[in-house]
């Protein structure tokens, strides 16, 4: 029951951070199920089953507050889909010995991406109303969603930040429509994993924990996207997904560190991790001398 409880609240914050990012759910939720030791495809599998029903939950939030433009939605989801099936079916097939580091690493890339990118760079807003293309959303959503299945998450790391650099959407847009599209994701690779894992090591009850906490922040979430600035979040939670899963790695058999060295690791991350938290606010609270002085507020659309 404990286990349980704590699943539910890691949905609910999970999903408070995806529908405000348009990222993090899945690497957050998956990043979890490893540190308790569920096996690598089994997480992937389970909170993207959970996925089905938070991101129809937050596509329709989404949609209320005016967050979605569909044709983006369309464009991206569909390849997404195709990738996520793909993505699901090659981490099937991968023994549970190379499966967990090859993850571990993936979630550790893309935890340092978010941490990086939120940290350092302001969001773009040149060419803003400008269509985007298949040629552009295409390969991005088939990319993304093969990263998603095979690493647990990665829809919203890839596609958020992309769209977002193009300059061409709001960024409450671009993340109410990655956080929409990710349904065709979810679903896609829930098939995936049904065909090449079965029911095998899928936990119904831990699914169903996520899903509960998810249901419940995203219409919180869809909110938040439209009155509070993504920055700190996005480095908030790229810490603490670089430090749990560098933990996953130095644990394993490929680098089996000893305990003086992993503490150390641990202490130099976190260093880092509170130092671009705290960098992160500065920038809000100081917008650049460069860029036209607005609201904090205005950085999430």
């Amino acid at each position: 029951m404990r286990t349980v409880i704590l699943l539910a609240l890691a949905g609910l914050a999970a999903q408070l951070v995806d529908g405000s990012l348009g990222m993090a759910y899945g690497v957050t939720s998956t990043t979890l199920l490893l540190a308790i030791g569920t096996n690598p495809a089994a997480a992937s599998a389970t909170v993207h089953l959970a996925e089905i029903g938070t991101t129809l939950a937050s596509g329709a939030a989404h949609w209320k507050f005016g967050n979605v433009d569909w044709r983006v939605v369309a464009k991206i989801g569909v390849p997404g889909a195709v990738g996520a099936f793909l993505g699901a079916t090659v981490l099937s097939s991968l023994s549970t010995d190379l499966a967990k580091p090859v993850m571990a690493l993936a979630l550790l890339g893309l935890g340092i991406y978010l941490l990086g990118r939120f940290t350092l760079l302001d969001l773009p807003r040149h060419h803003l109303g400008r269509p985007l293309g298949k040629r552009f959303l295409t390969p991005l959503g088939l990319v993304a969603g093969f990263l998603d299945a095979t690493g647990g998450g990665g829809w919203g790391p890839v596609g958020t930040p992309a769209v977002l650099a193009s300059g061409r959407m709001e960024p409450r847009k671009v993340i109410g429509s990655i956080d929409t599209s990710e349904f065709l994701v979810a679903v896609a690779a829930s098939i995936g994993f049904l065909v090449g894992l079965g029911t095998a090591g899928i936990n119904a009850t831990w699914a169903l924990a996520l899903l509960v906490g998810g249901l419940i922040a995203a219409p919180i979430a869809a909110w938040v996207v439209r009155h509070v600035p993504p920055r700190v979040l996005g480095s908030a939670v790229g810490g603490l997904i670089v430090l749990t899963n560098t933990r996953t790695l130095l644990r394993g058999e490929w680098i089996d560190a000893g305990t003086t060295t992993r503490w150390a690791t641990y202490l130099a991350i976190t260093v880092v991790w509170v130092a671009a938290v705290a960098y992160s606010l500065s920038r809000i609270r100081r917008p650049s001398a460069a860029a036209p002085t607005e609201p904090a507020t205005s950085i999430a659309g």
